[in-house]
């Protein structure tokens, strides 16, 4: 199968904080030829960085709190247990920011960073490709509230153990995709990286 595509329409819906558009497609199929023209709406944003926040000295995981829109959809408690995230600001590098958001959301300075890996978020419908790394931190006098009044931030910063961090993850209290994955990684990686960075 020869995969291909054909954009017959696009049109922009609406342009603000994020964008929205519309697409008319066609696209082959395995089974040979092509699909009957489809209509989908195309959530449009920035690319994206997260960063795990680690202390391999002390074994510990920088988490962060904050409010966040999406969940009063399902009418859960939408303050959420996260990781450092933030959008790709035009002739920044990736590395750049995850230490930008590093130290504005979390009042941390990464020591060294290691790359997890790169995945769209959520394919179906949204543009945005994440680029999530570790970065090794001094955890030892991190917390408080962070976070940019412009951007209208609140953000309460703990430290957990990695222990505590997984047990939260285990009890389904960490509700947002990109820290399960990024848990998930640092659960197969610990012992390599306390090797690696202490």
């Amino acid at each position: 199968m020869k995969k291909d595509y054909k954009i017959l329409e696009k049109s922009s819906i609406y342009d603000g904080f994020f964008k929205l558009e519309s697409y008319k497609l066609q696209h082959t199929l395995f089974k040979g030829g092509w699909s009957q023209p489809i209509e989908r709406e195309l959530f449009r944003r920035n690319d994206c960085v997260g960063v795990i926040l680690y202390d391999p000295n002390r074994d510990e995981v920088v988490l962060l709190e904050q409010f966040r829109v999406g969940p009063l959809v399902h009418k859960p408690c939408p303050w959420l247990l996260e990781i450092v995230a933030g959008g790709i600001e035009a002739g920044e590098s990736k590395e750049e920011v995850a230490r930008r958001e590093a130290f504005e959301e979390a009042g941390c300075e990464i020591e060294e960073l290691m790359l997890i890996n790169e995945f769209y978020t959520s394919p179906g419908g949204a543009s945005e490709l994440l680029t999530l790394y570790c970065g090794k931190v001094n955890s030892e006098n991190i917390g408080g509230v962070f976070g940019l009044e412009e951007e209208s931030e609140d953000i309460l910063v703990t430290t957990k153990s990695f222990n505590e961090v997984f047990q939260l993850l285990e009890q389904g209290k960490i509700k947002s995709g990109i820290p399960i994955i990024a848990i998930q990684w640092l659960a197969l990686n610990r012992e390599k990286l306390q090797q690696k960075w202490c």
